[in-house]
């Protein structure tokens, strides 16, 4: 039996959003310029001429899922969103997986961003005349340079999102706003003046030369779609309890569109081998094929506001995941502590964004760590479509009462979420079965498809070391709580 606690009550996140914040927050977290710039070439490496296709087919089941969380949500408003509604319906170490994925994927995210967010800052100051700091020379190349200034804004942007959700919010719908501009300027330039020929072959997955390299496309362009649900992660923040819903349905239609207009742009401008052999340099060679200095740097700026705004809006649903699982108590105390000042997760705010910069430090120390980060990077889709497959599993089994209700509600709350949801799931099998006989023995090397299932497994069996703690050490109440369909409080309900 529980002691009675004394005291005044802990303090709780402070509803302060609406519809454009969570837009904001999702867009910022998906982050369509960096994927446009970086992802559209690593795409290209796949699958060739048909990235349009690739970016539709991937966006389909994604559209499935989002229905499904808009769904649950209203059913069970809740920081943790996948954590809390799949640990209810399935069961609490499926659960677990479902909020133990995204945390520590955005923490791994966040440390390979910080190092990118320096080399795009200093490439930047490059092209502005700015060579050297405090007499050293800057050398966007330098991991150590990288990483050092990456870290500074790591720094910044965690204590933004420390000192309350609108400011963060705010911050991000500016650079947004800069993007967004920079974005359909150029890629209508593209459009309009490219000299690749269109071809309705674009449009044509078949075209695609290997079932493999269908499928490696397929999980990279559900990657690029990843962070939509940042939205969800902040409605116990908004004002009403169908805002996150519809901010994460309204980034996620943007994104689409935008992910769409960059990749016929793309292609109208660049074939697809120079697509690939520019890779992470693609939006940078893209706009020099268009624009000769200075307007040619305008979208290095446009990727270098992207890369700050998802490092800050990578924090922040991370650590609301945290404090969502700290609540039950299958993570320690500290995560769970709101601010009285800000109404924000700021211990766990911090923490976060220190677990990174320590992953990032160690890169530096330990040159193999580096690669496991990158073979991270690349099979994190297998990571993202398993949570996100659980997730849409629990909408399908919570509400398959919903058959008996007609064609339409059983389309939406049952068909449409368990079809999305075993898409990915046999996505991301067929992919470990393809990495587990494409190498002959194991290398530390991201190009090793051993090595590239060791480190998501290695996320896998750290969540579960993670669980059991939780479990039979603190005594986690998650574990016991009966299963079952949960309607919001009263005060949720007219929040």
């Amino acid at each position: 039996m529980e002691e009675p606690t004394t005291g005044p009550p802990p303090a709780e996140l402070r509803r302060s959003l609406g519809v454009v914040d969570g837009v904001v927050i999702a867009a910022s977290n998906t982050a369509a310029t960096t994927t446009i710039g970086v992802g559209l070439g690593l795409l290209a490496a796949y699958v060739g001429r048909q990235t349009p296709v690739l970016l539709v087919l991937a966006f389909l089941p994604i559209l499935g899922i989002a229905g499904a969380y808009a769904r649950l949500n209203r059913s069970e408003p809740n920081c943790g969103n996948g954590y809390a509604w799949v640990g209810r319906t399935l069961g609490p170490w499926p659960g677990l997986l479902a909020g133990w994925i995204p945390l520590a994927g955005s923490v791994i995210f966040l440390a390979y961003t910080t190092s990118l967010t320096g080399s795009v800052l200093m490439q930047t100051a490059g092209k502005l005349g700015v060579t050297s700091l405090f007499g050293w020379d800057l050398d966007p190349n330098s991991t150590g340079q990288s990483t050092a200034i990456g870290l500074a804004v790591l720094a910044a942007v965690t204590w933004t999102a420390v000192t309350g959700i609108t400011k963060a919010a705010r911050f991000q719908a500016g650079l947004l706003v800069f993007e967004y501009v920079v974005l359909l300027l150029f890629c209508g330039w593209g459009l309009a003046v490219g000299d690749q020929p269109f071809s309705w072959e674009w449009l044509n997955p078949f075209a695609v030369g290997s079932l493999s390299g269908l499928a490696q496309g397929l999980v990279l362009a559900v990657f690029c779609y990843w962070g939509w649900d940042a939205a969800f992660s902040v409605t116990e923040e908004t004002r009403g309890p169908g805002d996150a819903a519809r901010g994460g349905l309204i980034a996620l239609w943007t994104v689409l569109g935008l992910f769409l207009l960059g990749a016929f742009a793309f292609q109208r401008v660049m074939p697809a081998e120079e697509m690939a052999a520019n890779g992470a340099q693609g939006l940078a060679h893209y706009s020099a094929q268009l624009a000769g200095e200075p307007l040619a740097t305008l979208p290095l700026v446009a990727l270098l506001f992207s890369v700050l705004a998802s490092l800050q809006a990578g924090v922040i649903p991370t650590a609301r995941i945290a404090l969502a699982m700290s609540r039950d108590r299958t993570l320690g105390p500290v995560w769970s502590k709101v601010s009285v000042r800000y109404g924000t997760p700021a211990a766990g705010t911090v923490l976060v964004s220190l677990v990174a910069a320590a992953i990032a430090l160690l890169t530096l120390a330990i040159p193999k760590l580096n690669e496991a980060i990158l073979a991270l990077v690349n099979a994190i889709g297998m990571l993202v479509a398993l949570y996100y497959g659980l997730t849409a599993l629990t909408c399908a089994v919570r509400f398959r009462d919903q058959v008996r209700a007609g064609p339409g509600p059983a389309l939406r709350a049952v068909v449409a979420p368990a079809a999305s949801g075993l898409a990915l799931l046999t996505l991301g099998g067929y992919l470990v079965h393809h990495y587990a006989t494409m190498s002959d023995g194991f290398a530390v090397s991201a190009a090793n498809g051993w090595f590239n299932l060791v480190c998501p497994g290695a996320v896998l069996v750290l969540g579960l070391l993670v669980g059991a703690v939780a479990r039979w050490r603190r005594r986690s109440p998650y574990f016991d709580r009966p299963r079952g369909r949960v309607f919001p409080r009263r005060k949720e309900v007219s929040a």
